[in-house]
């Protein structure tokens, strides 16, 4: 069989068998080394000894688990519920308060964390309950929940630019920065939407009646500086010693995670069940990270050996010469994937075949494809029939949200996230400002 037969019969068989639900870091190093032993022989054996020795010394990849450690220690710490409790009271007599106190919180939250589960989660157990309370629409409630909730995975410190630098060998540091403003941009498009729906249905939020509006502005001001600095000593933390190149991604990681620790210290929530849980957590989603990155690395290897990427982007250029043409459907294949295969699959399997498409042969800058690439990869959190943040929050979701109310919740914050992809699309400067005005 010719080696373009192979490729093809590779990335057939690999959507044949995540559809039928084989759990994706078996499937993709299960695949590499049955294709690899047809093309190379026993050859293929040294591939994946090299491919998984290259990982083990990556040192990048040790941001990873300290990151996720980081997240795991904010979870359990108190900042979110005390966060959260002060927003509501600022923006709680305010239409759609609350629905804006829970995007406020998320992003500040992402800031603090880079893992979705943690955001969702905590904000389904701390705002759902609450804004059902008060008679806020189900739909709005999922909605801002669930897409608040995927901020984690853009605005650093997010584990997705982390893994990103690694795969193709980027600044980490560089990503963080560049992934800054498209999003709180993200984060204004959902306030803006939510401000908007509740001004015109007010029935959607309504505003804490006027008898339970007790608390004077400067009582405002000291529970949102007690709440705010807390967590925003935390991003100074990580990411101010990495935009002034006094601590490496991996030492900045390392350093957040003792901050969390501080702070679950100062809230007396430091005790042995908060470390057992904690470094349980962290154990089991960083094999898993690990395990799909082994597979997938072994994988890409093999299928661009046999020429896969080169068949790709004689596909690409069959479609069309024009490099916009090309990038959109990129974006659309990736899209569409978001809706049945987990981001980190996506990431490992297209970056190595779509960036050397996208930055050699159409020549875009490399900073900016990536964080399209990672603004449409937080889709797939939101799109059915797989995303994950819309079971994160089912499955912490109070009596009366059904799967129904939050599919038809996030519709149009997916529109909005649309929206996001083509402002960033259409203005490079959104990613590169930053970044070009910090480190040069």
């Amino acid at each position: 069989m010719s080696p373009d037969l192979l490729a093809i019969a590779m990335f057939v068989v690999l959507l044949l068998a995540v559809f039928l639900g084989h759990p994706l870091g078996f499937t993709l190093g299960g695949l590499g080394i049955i294709f690899g032993v047809i093309g190379y022989g026993p050859g293929a054996f040294f591939i994946l000894t090299n491919k998984t020795y290259g990982l083990m010394t990556n040192y990048v990849l040790v941001a990873i688990p300290l990151f996720i450690l980081m997240a795991q220690f904010l979870d359990k710490s108190g900042v979110a519920e005390d966060l959260y409790e002060s927003m509501y009271i600022v923006l709680g007599p305010v239409r759609g308060g609350l629905a804006l106190a829970t995007i406020v919180v998320s992003t500040v939250f992402a800031a603090t964390t880079g893992i979705i589960g943690a955001s969702v989660v905590a904000m389904g157990l701390l705002a759902a309950p609450t804004m059902l309370s008060k008679g806020y629409q189900k739909e709005l409630t999922a909605g801002v929940i669930a897409a608040g909730g995927t901020l984690g995975i853009l605005i650093p410190p997010s584990i997705m630019l982390v893994v990103y630098g690694g795969l193709i060998g980027m600044s980490v540091g560089k990503l963080f920065l560049a992934a800054f403003i498209p999003g709180l941009l993200l984060s204004m498009l959902y306030l803006l939407y939510t401000f908007v729906l509740c001004y015109i249905r007010p029935d959607y939020g309504p505003p804490i009646p006027m008898k339970k509006r007790t608390h004077t502005t400067a009582q405002k001001i000291g529970m949102t500086m007690k709440s705010m600095l807390p967590p925003l000593f935390l991003i100074f933390a990580v990411l101010g010693s990495i935009a002034a190149g006094v601590a490496t991604p991996t030492e900045a990681a390392g350093l957040g995670s003792l901050g969390a620790l501080l702070l679950a210290v100062v809230n007396k929530r430091a005790n042995w069940e908060f470390f057992k849980e904690s470094s349980y957590s962290t154990l089991k989603i960083t094999c898993m990270v690990m395990l799909i990155f082994v597979g997938a690395n072994f994988y890409t290897a093999i299928f661009m050996g046999l020429g896969g990427g080169d068949m790709f982007e004689r596909l690409l250029f069959a479609v069309s010469d024009n490099k916009w043409v090309i990038l959109a459907v990129m974006m659309i294949i990736m899209f569409l994937l978001g809706m049945f295969v987990d981001w980190l699959g996506i990431l490992l399997l297209c970056v190595p075949i779509f960036t050397p498409i996208a930055v050699g042969t159409l020549g875009f800058d490399p900073l900016w494809f990536a964080l399209i690439v990672c603004v449409n990869l937080q889709m797939s959190f939101l799109t059915p029939p797989f995303g994950y943040a819309l079971f994160y929050l089912k499955g912490v979701a109070p009596p009366g949200m059904e799967l129904g109310h939050i599919y038809r919740g996030i519709i149009p914050f997916v529109i909005l996230q649309v929206i996001g992809l083509i402002l960033i699309i259409s203005f490079p400067e959104l990613v590169t400002w930053l970044p070009n005005f910090i480190m040069n």
